[in-house]
């Protein structure tokens, strides 16, 4: 167990007491994935790169298991318009990047950019730091269990387009999984649900913690679609 203060006051706590049964797979996952598992690009080892955090966010909604996640603005800089886990660059508050720092982070933006409750998450695991080399943002993915779920919604509309939950039955579904080619050449996996095309970082952790969670379903890999996609 992990602690480390909250800026709301508060501790903060990786525990997995508690937990449903269903997120069994997923625990196992995060405790014995390996960094190139998850991803060719990791961080620089001269130490370059932005320190951020995401918050890979479980629920139990209307139609089972679900995950939280969020549109960006389309007027963004940096990966406008695209669906992602709440998350962003951590602030000097955070903290040590290399301690606790990411934990704060990930519930501080998932709570600025959708009006989520921190006070009803659990968070119960953290997967090995990330790079996305186009923004140059090294990528603290944690886990968390939505043990109290709380309304959310856009809180800036200058940051976010829209917040959604997304069941896991439809992101395993065969019918919604694709392909992308980047004009780069990059394939990489992708999620057609609610309306959005998931693509890129998000949809890559996504694929590979369903992976090894083993709630991956075969599909089409040659099914290929544009980046541009509109339902």
């Amino acid at each position: 167990m992990t602690r480390a203060s909250n800026t709301q006051g508060g501790p903060v706590t990786v525990s997995k007491e508690g937990l449903p049964e269903w997120l069994d797979p997923v625990v196992r996952a995060v405790e014995t994935v390996q960094p190139l598992q998850l991803s060719r690009f990791l961080p620089p080892e001269n130490g370059a790169g932005r320190q951020s955090a995401v918050l890979i966010l479980f629920g139990e909604g209307e139609h089972g298991p679900e995950l939280l996640l969020m549109e960006r603005a389309s007027s963004l800089r940096s990966h406008a318009g695209q669906p992602s886990f709440p998350g962003g660059a951590l602030d000097p508050e955070d903290g040590d990047p290399k301690a606790d720092g990411p934990l704060r982070a990930a519930l501080r933006e998932a709570e600025e950019e959708t009006g989520l409750d921190r006070s009803g998450v659990q968070l119960f695991g953290v997967l090995p730091r990330l790079y996305i080399p186009v923004s140059g943002f090294v990528v603290t993915p944690v886990l968390g269990w939505w043990r109290e779920p709380s309304p959310v919604g856009v809180v800036d509309p200058n940051e976010t387009a829209r917040v959604f939950t997304v069941p896991v039955a439809d992101l395993t579904d065969p019918d919604n999984r694709a392909t992308t080619v980047h004009p780069s050449g990059h394939r990489g996996p992708a999620f057609l649900v609610e309306s959005a095309l998931v693509w890129g970082f998000t949809a890559g952790i996504i694929d590979r913690l369903f992976h090894y969670a083993g709630w991956e379903r075969p599909w089409d890999r040659e099914k290929q679609v544009p980046l541009d996609w509109r339902s």
